[in-house]
């Protein structure tokens, strides 16, 4: 009986490690993230963009291949942006404060990349606080940074920088 119940024991062992082992021989990242690409492209009608028309908008430049492309772009950001993500194209930052805490950038080493944007924070708490909503802290990058309506909603209680 003892025997019996040993060699079951083993049995479930070796199986288990075939199964850690085979856990561990998938790769470690399959769902590797795209390699992101410069805009080339109108976001809009799809054609080669002009360096002189651009609209800027949530904290992106987005250059286009007419004015006409301007109101729509604006009238539906994140239609433009969710099509450019799905195609791997960033848009230029052109972000001068975090869009959390409303502080200047002093540099620019934490980010996140969100829907074909690239949006750049003051640290990592502003990071972990724009996951959670990120369309709120969008829309009060067009805002004016001396904006005290803005200031009052990104608050940044609890920071001590």
């Amino acid at each position: 009986m003892l025997t019996k119940t040993l060699l079951t024991i083993a049995v479930l062992l070796l199986t288990l490690s075939v199964a850690v082992a085979a856990d561990d021989a998938k790769p470690a990242d399959t769902a590797k993230a795209p390699e992101l690409k410069a805009q080339t492209i109108c976001p809009v009608m799809g054609g080669k963009i002009d360096s002189t028309i651009y609209t800027d908008i949530q904290g992106q430049r987005v250059y286009l291949c007419c004015a006409g492309c301007i109101k729509p772009m604006q009238k539906d950001p994140d239609k433009y942006f969710q099509k450019a993500a799905a195609e791997s194209v960033l848009f230029e930052n052109i972000q001068e404060v975090c869009p959390v805490s409303g502080e200047k950038l002093e540099e620019k080493s934490v980010f996140a990349d969100f829907e074909g944007r690239r949006v750049y924070f003051c640290c990592e708490d502003c990071a972990d606080m724009f996951e959670k909503d990120p369309q709120k802290y969008l829309t009060l990058l067009d805002k004016p940074a001396g904006d005290e309506a803005v200031k009052k909603e990104q608050g940044h209680e609890g920071h001590n920088h």
